[in-house]
């Protein structure tokens, strides 16, 4: 200004001012006088002011109205050339700076006017800009009025007044915003209190504004009223306006004072109506130019930032930020919806969607044709508006086309697709913007939190503990910072979020697609990172809709907090933004098709290459982003698990997934394109899950909790149906804990909690998945290199162990299959080290259960063995117990026999182990006890394990027996064999190791209770038969019912406890109760001895043998080591071992040499109490004869089933009767005979089975005892010996064995009867037969050899005891010649022909013992009764009515003659020469079978049948001769002998006299016919007696004979001779030899009749 200040200026001012004046004056001069005067008047006051003032301008600015009054009155004349002076005049003036407020206001008053005339418009308008521009005296409405006539004359039909009031306004509305901000400068010292404006929509008051400020201030607000068409406030006056032009001035404000606008609220006002050009009732150029300023706005965040500081923070106030935001947002919405009015929509669509191939664009000019190909230009299409992408701006920076045309008249044509390619623009610009600045400023916020608290806070807190600790110190601007933050995401998400969803739906170019994704990409992040859960959600929600085919049925996206924004339109501040779901029509490239995921089987589904894209950007969301995530992982696992599903990739070794073919359905269809992109998507997707090993562990929390609820969804959907179940969610869990494994405390529960859920779902191929995590985390975890190592952190390894435990109560067998495997493999790589997880992974093996199928029970038994084998020294000793449960309940599985009896092999191996490492197992057990016990006591509560008290190492060899023990009562026979062997086996090898008070335990808990057991289950067992052992395998009969199979067990225990007993009796009889369980153990002998079994029954008595130590004990050498079932290793130990054979005891074994000193000597020690032992004995005794009377009674009725014992049972029975004797002979009395003898011979009563004769009976021809029958007699044996040394009291009981003896002698005539059993005798002594197969049951054996054997015994005995007191006493001569009047009496018919004569020798050589005794004791008459039974005896055996049999040789019958000859010798010898110390009843008796002998009287009636019978000359001549020479030798002592003698002769002379006759009869009647056989003998036998009868008759004495007999003799001579001419030689040569003997009677007659009788 200093230019017009000089005093040369003002001296020219002056001058033209005055020059002016004149001008005037002259113009007016004819037509104006009025201005004339005013002019000249003007020019003297010029001068005066110049005259009289030193500050001339001053002076001449306060006069100014006056001064001014003539030019402003030449302007009235309306005439163009003095109003052309005069306004050039006032501009001058202007230049100055002369002129004050109240001449600006009259010039601007004067302009008015012109204007309203429409004259000198331009020079007005060069006034106008003059006047304010050069100073600023014009305010309020002299300011606003200027303004208004500038705009009047923009609206002139004059182009170049128009245009020249345009540039006019622009640059008045520059000036007055100038001043407001000089004045500012101005007043920037002072300080003045602010006031705080309210702020409303109304006309506000502006008093607290300085003078420009408020000026400005009107300005604005007027220009956004009238830009919105509503009346202005200020500028009065005005009659047009066009929005554009107010939108241009608007914006070049907006441009040019941004920082006037950060303290001035009227901005709100502009970006309000900025925001109301958008809408779709505005021209199009309107709106383009609309959206060129907010893309101006957009591209600076640090505006939009104090935009939302301003007025969105402030309450009541317009949300500017939200609104601009959402405006886009519809704007672009409505470019769709309502097709712009310039270019009609073309709906020109494309054909069918589905072809897959290219969609055809709209047919205008989208599309190029190039080579008969087609290209699509970038564009959008929605529901059938076509929308090109226009390339239009570097991003970031703004172009605006538009404003730069707005002096421009006629609106331009707007090309198709620009409004929208600025608006998307604009959504990318404020997304970028936004984003990076927030991001930068987090990022500078977190840089200094962390160093704050790094030297606060350990590394390891996770970040969120640090933000809680750093906000302590935050500064107040850090926490405004973040509410900034916060609000402007709060604002802008809904709007942005609407308009990108739309756009990506209706995207067609892969860049903008892109574009789009990026953005909400970024918007995701950054709403993560401010902890915004809900925009993070929607956001995310958007890009996982679009990663999916449209209208997929997706729950998750449907039902959680950020997806209630799909289907409701948001209403912010009256605007509707409508959230629009895809449509389906998109034009897109399909890339693949494929299944949903859903429960009901659906149609396909089609992918096309904006799905992948948009996946793409999900999978690198949760890479980039995944720490932000959170809760919304949910979405983004879900979603992807979806497109993973369709697109056909399925998880492989470790959770990775690769492409595989869909299970069911119509196979997923790949293009070539996805093809090669599928394996870059299963690799991000496991670089995914391989990143988690870098969240942070709540974020890495969020991730599992996602993973495991997408998982029960999965469930979920697989319940019930046994379709492919989608397994994404498992297999990245594992993938997951795979990687976090250095972490794998913090997540372990919840992810095996959860897997081991899935393992228990029906579906099948998702337990087994379940099932593969599961296993490959335990073994991964398992093998990880943690820090500190697993061998130092017991706790980390049993929490890795323990649900490989958990397992095991899930029932699939293909889970436990996956957990057995599982534990192999532990096994195999991490065998060494498992410590304290043993009782972990035996526990899953022994979890196996029966019902669980072969396969399972398999592996879990190649676990146990690989354990036994390899494993037993590493592992605590308090474990092997667990071991030894585990191998037994093995053994009782019953799905797989070979394991059964494997396992019981392991557990001798284990048994062995025990004894190889016993002192370093017995060291370490006591040691753990020790510390249990001390644990106990401080509780308070007992120590509770089985077998207490005994020794830990003890305990575990009871364990070790009492599962053999369970194992022996299995219910299979093989395995109760193998397990009955083993457990005797161990015992007895391995026995010496217990404590000596120990072995109470193993008798009463383990051998007793087994062989209670095995006792009551053999007497129920079924007696139905069995077929086949499973499969082909062939019973034996010998096997073939469950009872037999039970009854070899019997035998098994039983031998084995009785080996025990008899083995380790010197270990066992120190302790207390030794003889309770000698009574128990007899018990157990004797139930067994009575079973109704023979096998058992017999082995029950050879145990019994052994505990009474009557076996010597087999040596090995004799006999063949019957190995076990199972192959089980011997220990070499002191001393043989014998295997588990039926009878072989075991040598002892002691190995540890303080066990051996225990007992002094290795020979087990005397037992010094001998009544203890007599009880024992006694015990013995009584279990014995139990047994016997038992068995041996028959039974009372008799069917097929009936039980009899066995000829080798009653053998042993009787066979340990002399042994068990030896030891209680002392007190053996007559009861106890009286007991063995009903035993003995019920035992030789008992028939046997007709299938078993062959095999026990000797042939008939043999005369063979039995073994039974040897016994019997050898027991007596026994005893007779006993008696024979023992003392005199024992000599009673000779009685009682020769009874014994009798009744076993009269069994060869009369076989015993067993109770009513029928049977057959199997020997016809007649035929010499056998009869094998006789139909009854049951065959009597052949007891003849028996009793002959017995009565060889009884002369025997007799002939030692035949003088003994008891002998005489109790008349035992004449029960041996009672019992052997039964054979002899029945001769010929006796069972066997050996035995008459065995008796007829046997009675000789008694009586030719008994005989003189019985004289020596005539006097007594103890004999008296024998007498009669001795000639009883003689008359039935002589005269026997039995017939000799037809085949009988004549030199038999010859020596069966002599035999009859050899008794008469006898009585001639020694009975008759004592007829003085015999009773005469006897000898009279003796006499007349004499005489019968002699004539061997034949019955009278011939019949056929008897011809053949021989007459027994020899005896006949024998007893005449004894008969003579008993009635002639001797002296008659009294008359009755001599009447006996002489009546015999008499009837035998009369008979023979008789019989001549009837022959000589018959021979004469019968002529040439020869007459019969019998008769000849019978005349043949007369003749020879009377020979005889002359030959004792002469050789007696002659005073012995009778006159009266030598009569008779005499008087058969006549008849003699008649005789002579009989037929027959035989007759005729005896008739000789019976009349050669008369020639002594051949004398001379006599003178006299001697003694005259005749």
């Amino acid at each position: 200004m200093s230019g017009t200040n000089s005093p040369e200026a003002v001296k020219k001012l002056l001058e033209n001012m005055q020059s002016d004046l004149r001008a005037l004056s002259l113009e007016c001069k004819k037509k104006f006088p009025p201005v004339k005067e005013a002019a000249e008047s003007g020019i003297i006051k010029v001068k005066t002011i110049a005259a009289r003032n030193t500050e001339i301008l001053a002076a001449l600015k306060e006069n100014s109205s006056e001064v001014v009054q003539p030019f402003l009155m030449g302007c009235g004349t309306k005439e163009p050339k003095i109003t052309q002076l005069c306004l050039a005049a006032i501009q001058r003036l202007m230049s100055h700076e002369v002129v004050s407020e109240t001449a600006a206001g009259n010039i601007i008053n004067m302009l008015w006017q012109l204007m309203e005339n429409s004259l000198e418009e331009l020079k007005l308008l060069q006034t106008v800009l003059v006047l304010l521009t050069t100073n600023t005296v014009v305010h309020d409405e002299a300011l606003s009025k200027a303004i208004v006539l500038c705009f009047r004359l923009h609206f002139t039909k004059d182009n170049i007044t128009n245009n020249t009031a345009a540039a006019t306004v622009r640059q008045v509305v520059t000036v007055v915003f100038e001043r407001m901000v000089a004045e500012d400068e101005r007043h920037r010292d002072i300080i003045e209190q602010p006031v705080l404006v309210q702020a409303n929509s109304n006309r506000r008051s502006v008093s607290t504004l300085k003078p420009c400020a408020k000026d400005a201030y009107m300005l604005f607000q007027d220009l956004c009223q009238l830009v919105n068409a509503d009346a202005p406030y200020w500028l009065v006056g005005m009659t047009e306006m066009t929005r554009t032009f107010g939108l241009e001035l608007l914006e070049s404000v907006l441009n040019d004072f941004p920082q006037v606008f950060l303290q001035v609220t009227e901005c709100e006002i502009f970006l309000s109506l900025l925001v109301k050009f958008l809408d779709a009732d505005k021209p199009q150029w309107l709106r383009a130019v609309a959206v060129e300023s907010i893309h101006r706005l957009c591209v600076q965040p640090q505006l939009l930032r104090s935009f939302c500081q301003s007025y969105d923070m402030k309450q009541h106030s317009t949300k500017v930020f939200r609104d601009i935001v959402n405006a886009l947002g519809s704007f672009i919405q409505s470019l769709f919806l309502v097709p712009p009015t310039g270019n009609p929509a073309t709906t020109n669509q494309a054909g069918n969607n589905n072809s897959g191939g290219t969609v055809s664009a709209p047919a205008n000019s989208g599309m190029l044709g190039i080579g008969g190909g087609v290209t699509l230009l970038p564009a959008f299409e929605y529901r059938g508006t076509w929308i090109p992408i226009l390339t239009i701006t570097v991003q970031g920076s703004a172009k605006a086309t538009y404003l730069e045309m707005l002096d421009k008249v006629e609106p331009p044509t707007i090309p198709e697709g620009y409004a929208m390619s600025v608006a998307f623009h604009c959504l990318l610009d404020l997304v970028r913007g936004i984003t990076s600045m927030i991001e930068g400023e987090l990022g500078e916020v977190e840089a200094e939190c962390q160093t704050s608290t790094e030297t606060a806070s350990s590394p390891t807190q996770s970040s969120e503990e640090q933000e809680l600790q750093s906000t302590s110190d935050q500064t107040d601007k850090e926490i405004v910072n973040r509410a900034v933050w916060e609000e402007m995401v709060n604002a802008c998400w809904c709007g942005l979020l609407a308009a990108l969803s739309l756009l990506l739906d209706a995207s067609t170019d892969e860049a903008a697609t892109e574009n789009i994704l990026k953005a909400e990409l970024t918007m995701a992040a950054l709403c993560g990172r401010l902890g915004l859960i809900t925009s993070r959600d929607a956001f995310i929600t958007a890009i996982c809709k679009g990663s999916l085919p449209p209208h997929y049925a997706l729950t998750v996206l449907n039902t959680t907090s950020a997806a209630t924004l799909s289907n409701k339109s948001y209403s912010i501040q009256g605007q509707n933004v409508m959230m629009i779901s895809p449509s389906s029509e998109s034009h897109q490239q399909v890339v693949a098709v494929g299944q949903p995921l859903a429960v009901q089987p659906q149609g396909t589904v089609m992918l096309t290459s904006k799905n992948i894209q948009c996946m793409r950007t999900l999978l690198n969301l949760a890479h980039c982003h995944g720490a932000v995530l959170g809760t919304s992982w949910q979405l983004v696992l879900a979603t992807l698990q979806h497109l993973v599903w369709i697109l056909g990739l399925k998880p492989s070794s470790g959770g990775a997934l690769k492409p595989g073919r869909a299970v069911e359905g119509p196979s997923t269809v790949l293009t070539t394109a996805v093809m090669t992109d599928l394996p870059v998507i299963s690799n991000i997707l496991s670089r995914l899950f391989e990143s988690s090993q870098y969240l942070d562990d709540v974020s890495l929390h969020h991730l599992i909790n996602a993973l495991c609820s997408l998982s029960l969804e999965a469930m979920d959907m697989a319940y019930g149906n046994n379709k492919e179940p989608s397994l994404f969610a498992v297999a990245k869990l594992l993938e997951t804990g795979l990687v976090n494994m250095h972490r794998i405390e913090i997540l372990w529960r919840p992810l095996t909690g959860h897997l081991l859920e899935v393992c228990q779902h029906p579906n099948s191929r998702m337990r087994e998945w379940g099932a593969e995590a599961l296993t490959s985390l335990i073994k991964a975890g398992l093998t990880f290199d943690h820090d500190p190592p697993l061998s130092q952190n017991q706790r980390l390894q049993l929490l890795l162990l323990n649900p490989l435990k958990e397992m095991s109560s899930i029932n699939h067998p293909d889970i436990r299959l996956k957990q057995l495997e599982c534990v192999l493999q532990i096994l195999q790589s991490q065998g060494d080290s498992l410590g304290p997880g043993w009782p972990l992974v035996l526990g899953v093996m022994g979890a196996i259960r029966n019902d669980q199928g072969e396969s399972l029970i398999r592996t879990a038994f190649q676990c146990l063995q690989l354990v036994v084998t390899d494993f037993l020294p590493t592992m605590p000793c308090t474990c092997l117990q667990i071991v030894v449960d585990v191998a037994g309940s093995f053994g009782l599985h019953n799905q797989e026999l070979n394991i059964s009896l494997t396992s019981i092999g392991l557990l001798w191996n284990i048994s062995d182990y025990f004894f190889q490492r016993g002192e370093t197992i017995e060291k370490e057990l006591n040691k753990e006890e020790a510390a249990q016990q001390k644990q106990a006591e401080e509780k308070g509560v007992a120590l509770n394990r089985p077998f207490h008290p005994a020794p830990p190492f003890d305990c575990l060899w009871l364990c070790l027996y009492a599962k053999l023990g369970e194992l022996c009562v299995d219910p299979r026979p093989a395995v109760r064999k193998s397990a009955g062997q083993t457990l005797f086996s161990t015992i007895g090898a391995h026995g010496t190791l217990l404590q000596h008070s120990t072995w109470h335990t193993v008798i009463w808990k383990v051998l007793f209770h087994l062989l209670d057991r095995v006792r009551e289950s053999s007497t129920t067992a079924d007696k139905e038969k069995i077929e086949s052992g499973g499969g082909n395998i062939l019973i034996h009969h010998s096997r073939d019912t469950a009872e037999k199979q039970w009854a070899e067990t019997w035998v098994l225990t039983l031998a084995g406890v009785a080996r025990i007993f008899n083995t380790r009796r010197y270990l066992l009889q120190p302790l207390g109760d030794f003889s309770r369980a000698w009574d128990v153990l007899l018990d157990h002998i004797q139930s067994a001895a009575l079973s109704k079994n023979n096998e058992v029954s017999l082995a029950a008595l050879k145990s019994f043998q052994e505990i009474l130590q009557i076996v010597s004990p087999v040596r090995d050498s004799e006999k063949p080591e019957t190995p076990p079932a199972v192959n089980v290793p011997v220990p070499v130990l002191l001393g043989p071992i014998s295997g588990p054979g039926l009878s072989r005891p075991f040598v002892r074994t002691d190995s540890i040499g303080e066990r051996l000193g225990r007992y002094g000597s290795s020979e087990p020690p005397t037992v010094t109490d001998e009544l203890e032992d007599l009880n024992l004995w006694w015990a013995a005794w009584n279990t014995w004869y139990r047994i016997g009377s038992e068995s041996t009674k028959p039974p009372v009725t008799f069917d097929k089933l009936t039980f009899i014992p066995s000829q080798p049972f009653l053998t042993a029975l009787i066979q340990i009767f002399p042994a068990l004797y030896q030891h209680i002979k002392t007190g053996f009395n007559m009861d106890d005979l009286q007991k063995l003898g009903v035993i003995l011979h019920s035992a030789v009563s008992v028939p046997i089975s007709s299938d078993a004769s062959p095999f026990i009976l000797p042939s008939y021809t043999e005369a063979v005892l039995t073994s039974l029958q040897e016994a019997v007699l050898t027991a007596l044996d026994v005893l007779q010996k006993a008696i024979c040394v023992g003392p005199e009291n024992m000599q009673i009981m000779y009685p009682a064995i020769f009874d014994q003896l009798l009744a076993f002698v009269e069994f060869s005539c009369k076989p015993p009867q067993y109770g009513q059993l029928e049977t057959k005798h199997i020997a016809n002594a007649k035929y010499n037969q056998i009869q094998l197969f006789a139909p009854a049951e049951w065959v009597a054996l052949n007891y003849v050899p028996f009793a002959e054997r017995s009565l060889e015994v009884v002369v025997d005995l007799y002939q030692k005891t035949a003088c003994h007191k008891a002998v005489v006493n109790e008349k035992v001569l004449q029960n041996i010649i009672k019992t052997l009047r039964i054979p002899l009496s029945l001769k010929y018919s006796c069972p066997s022909e050996s035995t008459w004569k065995l008796a007829v020798s046997s009675l000789l050589k008694v009586l030719s013992i008994g005989l003189p005794v019985a004289r020596q004791h005539a006097s007594s008459g103890k004999f008296d009764s024998m007498w009669p039974e001795l000639a009883n005896t003689f008359e039935d055996f002589l005269f026997t009515k039995s017939m000799a049999p037809d085949n009988l040789s004549i030199q038999e019958f010859q020596r069966n003659e002599s035999i009859d000859v050899e008794v008469v010798q006898l009585i001639s010898t020694e009975i008759l020469p004592y007829a003085n110390f015999i009773p005469k009843e006897f000898v009279g008796q003796i006499m007349t079978m004499l005489n019968k002998g002699s004539i061997h009287s034949q019955s009278s009636s011939f019949t056929e049948a008897e011809i053949d019978i021989r007459l027994r000359e020899e005896f006949s001549k024998m007893c005449f001769e004894t008969l003579l020479q008993f009635s002639f030798s001797n002296k008659v002592t009294t008359p009755q002998e001599g009447y006996i003698s002489r009546m015999a002769l008499s009837v035998l002379l009369k008979r023979s006299q008789d019989v001549l006759h009837r022959y000589i009869e018959d021979e004469r009647l019968s002529g040439k016919c020869p007459l019969p056989r019998q008769q000849v003998t019978e005349i043949i036998f007369v003749l020879k007696a009377v020979s005889t009868l002359i030959d004792s008759l002469k050789k007696t004495q002659p005073e012995n004979v009778d006159g009266n007999t030598w009569a008779q003799v005499i008087a058969l001579y006549p008849t003699l001779v008649e005789c002579i001419t009989c037929s027959s030689s035989e007759v005729c040569s005896a008739l000789k030899e019976a009349l050669v003997p008369f020639k002594d009677f051949m004398h001379p007659p006599a003178s006299k009749v001697q003694n005259g009788e005749s």
